[in-house]
């Protein structure tokens, strides 16, 4: 039998991080429907993403697959998310990018739909911004890009290549859909995601309060 083309002691050690967290994302009701889907590097040709269609509430080992960073099954008739291109291309883009979470929060959903029109939302001022890797200071915007809804990945793919190549992002939101966040390993890129998730809660909100967008 052939060895694998990847480190498996590597592949258990990043399935149990993905299983704890993701089953925390999930008790907050983050990942409805079995929507949602979590990735990691394993090395520079290979990435640990979870199967698709699976409660993400409820993950085992065997509900976490590898894939190439072209986005097809290595050693596994799973299929992988629909979206996976949208995590293998960050992992080819950036060897600093370790990890990637996409969920579906309430907050993320609706401030999709809500923003969908301006293409972006902007945050301001909060001293949460420092949560994001490099900002030093709350005295900062951050653009959150709404990319249209598409089931045609390499288009969605295209577009986020477009984001990147303007400047720094840690996160995107797809109208009607969710929030892609990352970071260099799990706990940077959870970091990202309930920041991205608690600024966006407080934008729907002050929309709310004042009556404006």
């Amino acid at each position: 039998m052939s060895a694998q083309p990847y480190d498996s002691h590597r592949l258990c050690e990043l399935a149990g991080e993905l299983i704890v967290n993701v089953r925390e994302l999930a008790a907050r009701g983050w990942t409805p429907a079995t929507s949602s889907n979590f990735s990691q590097r394993i090395d520079e040709r290979h990435a640990a993403i979870t199967v698709s269609g699976r409660d993400k509430g409820r993950l085992r080992e065997a509900d976490i697959m590898v894939v190439d960073l072209d986005g097809a099954a290595v050693g596994s008739d799973h299929r992988p998310s629909a979206e996976t291109l949208l995590h293998t291309q960050l992992y080819r883009r950036s060897a600093d990018i370790g990890c990637i979470l996409h969920t579906h929060s309430q907050h993320q959903t609706v401030a999709s739909r809500l923003f969908a029109g301006a293409g972006h939302v902007r945050l301001e001022g909060y001293e949460l911004l420092k949560a994001f890797a490099g900002n030093t200071t709350h005295e900062a915007a951050v653009n959150v890009p709404v990319l249209p809804n598409s089931q045609h990945m390499p288009t969605l793919a295209a577009q986020v290549d477009a984001l990147l190549d303007r400047g720094p992002l840690w996160g995107y939101l797809i109208d009607g859909h969710g929030l892609y966040a990352w970071g260099r390993d799990m706990a940077e890129a959870r970091r990202h995601l309930e920041a991205f998730d608690f600024l966006l809660g407080c934008e729907l909100e002050l929309a709310r309060l004042t009556g404006s967008r």
